[in-house]
């Protein structure tokens, strides 16, 4: 192994990595492909998230995407709702299906369904999927004319974990909303699920984007089936490397690795975001047991978590509170101030008046 790895100079590694160190000149589908998708629960998430990743990031490009059908939202890594490049869902797609599979096994949605024939109930979703893009409340009780008794939610539910499925703008799209709108992947995209995608070929992209890192990191962050497996076939192609504890670090090789000395900016990410969810041992961006606040948006000061943020609106004027949740010195609050201003300009241009709150809650 080579020398270990401070906490902070991972921390600083995977900033950079993450292209949370300084804003990236890449274009959106680029950066979306080096992070291998975007979380995407919340629909405006990807758009903070790139924001705070891409100089002169311009949500017109994104939502561009989705309309051009050149990137789609579904359910990826975790089960969750990922936004990622059409050639990259494909591509996740393939090796996760298993995934969302042994998930579904996990909810109450497959024990309403157990003696559903799974075959013909799947056939039938994928038929009217594919005719035209409907809620889970739509399809439901088209399922359920063909298996009265079973929760027609249920059915609704097996379909969309286990067909392909897409949601259709204008979902997703900046500064709008609809419904959560399904369709077939095939049927929205013109392609299907390719049958041999390499296993391989994920973890060298996420210990690009996240590493160095450790297996339970990587199977926490994608749950692959057979994971251990696939890393013990290719260890001869990666470096090792020792975290602060002693513990292995898997790497690409000639990965890069940053000083832990290196100033961090501070980054305001959205509620979901794949650098604080990506690890099992989440320590490198959490100190002092301080957690997210769920429902708001995550602030990075210093390179740790160190408190939320919220957007409001009302009629003509915008406002962004920060609550910041550790100590933080003066100089680095300023900077906190100067980026809060930035976003509550991407997020409400055509505000009258937008103002900035920022409260000490430690």
């Amino acid at each position: 192994m080579t020398a270990r790895l401070s906490r902070r100079a991972l921390n600083r590694t995977t900033l950079a990595r993450q292209m949370l160190l300084e804003r990236s000149p890449r274009n959106t589908a680029e950066t979306m492909t080096h992070l291998v998708g975007m979380q995407a629960q919340n629909p405006h998430d990807p758009y903070y998230a790139l924001w705070a990743r891409i100089e002169g990031f311009d949500p017109s490009e994104l939502s561009g995407m989705i309309e051009r059908r050149e990137a789609v939202r579904g359910a990826l890594m975790r089960a969750t709702l990922h936004l990622a490049t059409t050639d990259d869902y494909l591509f996740l797609r393939s090796l996760l299906q298993p995934t969302l599979a042994a998930v579904l096994g996990s909810t109450p949605f497959a024990k309403d369904t157990a003696d559903v024939d799974r075959d013909a109930l799947l056939s039938l979703g994928r038929s009217l999927l594919d005719e035209r893009a409907m809620t889970r409340a739509q399809l439901g009780p088209l399922l359920g004319a063909s298996w009265p008794g079973v929760p027609p939610a249920s059915l609704a539910q097996v379909v969309t974990y286990l067909v392909p499925v897409v949601q259709v703008p204008p979902r997703g799209l900046w500064g709008r909303s609809g419904p959560s709108a399904w369709t077939t992947l095939e049927s929205w995209t013109g392609a299907g699920v390719p049958v041999d995608a390499d296993p391989r070929q994920l973890v060298r992209r996420y210990l690009a984007a996240f590493g160095p890192a450790s297996v339970s990191d990587i199977r926490v962050w994608s749950r692959l089936n057979g994971l251990r497996e696939v890393v013990d076939r290719m260890r001869s192609e990666l470096e090792v490397r020792s975290g602060e504890d002693g513990g292995e670090l898997l790497d690409i090789p000639d990965g890069l690795i940053v000083d832990e000395d290196v100033p961090a900016p501070p980054r305001f990410l959205p509620e979901y975001d794949n650098v604080l969810l990506g690890h099992s041992d989440r320590s490198r961006f959490f100190a002092d047991e301080i957690l997210p606040v769920g429902w708001a948006g995550n602030l990075l000061v210093d390179g740790l978590f160190s408190g939320w943020w919220k957007i409001g609106r009302n009629r003509n004027e915008a406002n962004l509170e920060v609550h910041l949740l550790r100590k933080t010195p003066r100089a680095a609050l300023k900077a906190v101030e100067n980026e809060a201003v930035r976003l509550l300009e991407l997020a409400h241009p055509d505000a009258g008046t937008r103002s900035i709150g920022v409260y000490s809650d430690d």
